[in-house]
């Protein structure tokens, strides 16, 4: 996309960079997205290796037996049945018990009723395992509640590293405490990297950080604790679709990084966006000289490194001893610009998925070396191709039908139904102005099954107006604002949709017949609107305007009133006609700008009725007496009172 916005001084993350600059040290979890789910264990379906179908049911236990249910494995920590649930009890805070089952899957629901029984204190939690080895040993991911689930971790998702170590990804607080002796729902939806938590029924936490194994299972885990477990279900689910679902908040999209906060298209602008809660990462690609693919938006390094020259000019060994951070703020100095290949080294090791923009004209062989890239680090799964460029998208698709494609416009095009389904496009990506000049293809792409998201969006009152539209994500540069607020919009639930916007012309009245000598006022009423546009045959016009009936053709006319607002867009049409009478004539002579003797002698015509002698005066006189345009109006009246009938 176009650069639309540059970043501000850096001087408020300073700071920020040196923790970010260290943590691009620390020891990664690798992410590896299997190609095909393994089967493990317990059901049917597993055993005989088919993968589930979506919304099968994969596992229903309501531990109404009197022992642990088969494919249940006690890990560690004391994990019986009793009184029709499952308690697992451990006995101090260095302590994870875990019981494991289940299979593999990349896309699921896990959800249970637990109830803390007892707890040392209001930090000990209890887990729903969501990649966890039938082993029980690390490296595990899972999603904790603690007792005390309103304190600011009260939620969490994290890992246990290779290293046994706790990497805590994202906390947030949930809406009621859980205490001891209550009921509980927790639920969490896992597709692939990213999950969401949900607690008694209502979504408190996102991740796109979720470590993945080849085969790890679920499980549940205690610390420091008592609790109890019932209703376990787990669910397999499609996987995620790329509309957002009813209730969601739009989908965060880090433009080039935290492009705000960071200089665009590096790993550090990556890791801030990721840690700032960025779904996906948004960058661009190039190839060098030597047909190395790398990270870049503009076409040359001038603007973001200390060097000079076209991307495609300069060689890897060039741009690599480019200093890419500098030009934002000296915090950042020594950052580099990184190859397609160290990015998604990093989103696969660090986690993140990449919205990878194919930037300018690429040759099929260029984008071959681009796909090759993704598929080598195993990173099919968590990419997403977008471009203006419609063959780079066919090349792709023709490479690797696995990837989802998106079009970037600043414009719609005239059917973006037909071009989507051209194109397999899984998502059509325009301009936030030329989402506002037609806001109403949004339902009709989504009926198509293809996803809507905006660009360069940074301001709340946008975000509010297009989460109102309907699309489903936003490419921000500034995505850990844009996260914040959707923070705040699901605390407070999901809005209710502004109403659509209605409009109406109230003068001239529908059906209205006007002669030469009336001048109606125009008059629109609306609600809900934030601009209202009118037009007459097709001419824009402002609302309040007075017609001249004396400049328009006979015959009928179109008044064309659309509005537009926070709920949509509304439109409506209403007919007049201009008719021939006497009156309306001689309205038309008077202020046609003729000259004395031609009024006089067509006043003269008209007061006797001679119609037709005076058409042909007119015509005649057209240029010379009267005004050319105006003698053609007077013509076609007096034709059209000579053919009238007689009263």
């Amino acid at each position: 996309m176009t650069q639309s916005h540059r970043p501000r001084s850096a001087r408020r993350t300073g700071l920020l960079a040196a923790a970010v600059a260290a943590s691009l040290g620390l020891t990664a979890v690798a992410l590896n997205v299997p190609s095909a789910v393994s089967a493990e264990a317990a059901p049917a379906a597993a055993a005989a290796g088919a993968a589930p179908a979506p919304g099968e049911v994969v596992l229903d236990e309501h531990f109404s037996g009197p022992a642990l249910p088969a494919g249940f494995t006690a890990v560690e920590g004391d994990w019986k049945v009793e009184g029709g649930r499952l308690v697992g009890t451990s006995a101090n805070s260095g302590q994870q018990s875990r019981i494991t089952f289940g299979r593999h899957l990349d896309d699921f629901r896990i959800e249970a009723t637990a109830r803390f029984e007892s707890v040392q204190d209001n930090a000990r939690w209890t887990a729903l395992g969501l990649d966890v080895p039938a082993s029980g040993v690390t490296p595990w991911s899972i999603a904790t509640m603690r007792t005390g689930t309103t304190a600011a971790n009260g939620l969490e998702f994290a890992q246990r590293t290779p290293a046994n170590v706790w990497n805590v990804t994202n906390t947030a607080a949930a809406p009621t405490a859980a205490g001891t002796g209550r009921d509980v729902r927790i639920a969490v939806e896992v597709h692939g990297t990213t999950a969401l938590w949900i607690f008694d029924g209502k979504e408190a936490l996102r991740t796109t950080l979720v470590a993945r194994s080849a085969d790890g299972g679920q499980a549940l885990v205690v610390n420091g604790s008592t609790v109890s477990f019932d209703d376990l279900k787990v669910t397999a689910l499609a996987p995620g679709g790329w509309l957002r679902p009813a209730g969601a908040p739009l989908t965060v999209f880090a433009h080039r990084g935290a492009s705000s906060a960071a200089p665009e298209n590096t790993l550090l602008s990556d890791e801030i966006a990721r840690r700032g809660g960025a779904e996906w990462i948004e960058n661009d690609v190039q190839p060098s000289k030597d047909g190395v693919p790398y990270v870049l938006h503009d076409d040359t390094v001038d603007r973001t490194t200390n060097g000079k020259g076209r991307i495609r000019d300069l060689t890897a060994a060039q741009i690599d001893s480019l200093d890419a951070g500098s030009w934002f703020g000296p915090a950042y100095a020594g950052a580099r610009v990184p190859t397609l290949a160290a990015q998604l080294e990093d989103l696969r090791t660090r986690g993140g998925s990449l919205l990878l923009e194919i930037k300018g004209q690429h040759s099929r062989d260029e984008v071959a070396r681009i796909v090759k890239e993704v598929r080598d680090h195993g990173m099919t799964g968590r990419v997403f191709v977008q471009s203006f460029e419609v063959d780079a998208l066919r090349y792709t698709r023709e490479l690797a039908p696995e990837l989802p494609l998106g079009l970037l416009r600043g414009d719609f095009d005239a059917d973006p139904v037909a071009v989507a389904r051209d194109l397999g496009l899984s998502a059509y990506n325009p301009s936030d102005a030329g989402l506002a000049a037609r806001p109403n293809v949004v339902k009709d792409l989504h009926a198509a099954g293809v996803a809507v998201n905006v660009w360069t969006v940074d301001s709340a009152a946008r975000w509010k107006a297009l989460d109102a539209a309907g699309v489903d994500g936003v490419i921000t540069n500034r995505p850990a604002e844009l996260a914040g607020w959707n923070s705040a919009w699901l605390q407070g639930g999901a809005p209710v949709r502004p109403a659509a916007p209605t409009v109406a012309i109230t003068s001239p009245a529908a059906g209205a017949t006007l002669d030469r000598a009336a001048r109606p006022v125009t008059a629109v009423q609306s609600t809900g609107a934030d601009t209202v546009r009118l037009t007459l045959d097709g001419k824009e016009l402002a609302p309040g305007t007075a017609l001249d009936a004396t400049a328009l053709p006979l015959g009928g006319h179109t008044l064309r009133a659309e509005a537009t607002g926070p709920g949509g867009r509304a439109e409506t049409t209403t007919a007049f006609t201009v008719a021939a009478t006497p009156t309306g004539l001689a309205a038309l002579v008077l202020t046609s700008g003729a000259d004395r003797n031609a009024v006089a002698t067509l006043t003269t015509m008209l007061g006797q009725g001679q119609y037709r002698p005076l058409a042909a005066w007119a015509e005649d006189q057209a240029g010379r007496g009267v005004v050319a345009d105006r003698a053609g109006l007077i013509a076609a009246d007096a034709r059209a009172l000579d053919t009238a009938p007689r009263g």
